[in-house]
């Protein structure tokens, strides 16, 4: 089956967060970002359905780790100034410039201005994000609202994402799957371009 749009994830595939301050407190955040009280484990796997829950349960877990300045790290992890793009991501997305593309995300805060500040947006026609539509990768409602947004056939459509489990789900609606490494920027360089240049225009 030809491929003829491309559905991408956002976090570990288009983009990666990296920042000094995230590397200095690498341990912290690790701690921060593993409850093991039930009732924030529970809030912290529904936290992308909803951007206060979001906030709320991510704020929490960095108190209780002790992080300096909690609110003003939340802040910028939901700005611009940690999400570093990878090698590739501008030239796969230019190379896919005739293709319908859509982002789509397990996110509790909206990644656009991301896409904005770095360029990308041009290149994207739909931001398909699960605070926004109320369900979570690896549901397939999620990628059927990406297609159906698109105009898309899922059987003509890939979805290119660093996690099997979750963006692997979009083989239940008849899309194909590409598998990207989540590795540090430095370290991944060509991925995605292998990806776009096997789709058609």
């Amino acid at each position: 089956m030809t491929i003829r749009a491309a559905l991408f994830d956002f976090s570990g595939t288009l983009f990666r967060m990296e920042h000094p301050e995230i590397t200095e407190l690498g341990d912290v955040l690790r701690a921060a970002t593993a409850p093991s009280d039930p009732a924030l484990a529970e809030a912290w796997e529904r936290r992308d359905l909803d951007a206060d829950q979001h906030r709320y349960v991510f704020l929490t877990l960095l108190r209780q780790a002790g992080l300096p300045d909690p609110d003003g790290f939340y802040e910028r992890m939901c700005g611009t100034e940690f999400w570093v793009p990878y090698p590739d991501t501008a030239a796969a997305l230019e190379l896919l410039a005739d293709v319908p593309v859509a982002v789509v995300s397990n996110m509790g805060f909206d990644i656009r201005p991301a896409l904005d500040a770095h360029g990308l947006s041009q290149y994207v026609d739909e931001v398909v994000l699960s605070f926004e539509e109320g369900v979570i990768k690896p549901d397939p409602k999620i990628f059927k609202i990406a297609c159906e947004r698109l105009g898309v056939d899922p059987a003509e459509t890939v979805m290119v994402g660093d996690s099997e489990e979750a963006d692997g789900g979009a083989r239940a609606i008849g899309c194909q799957f590409a598998l990207v490494e989540p590795l540090p920027t430095g370290d991944r360089a060509e991925s995605l371009l292998a990806v776009a240049r096997t789709i058609s225009v």
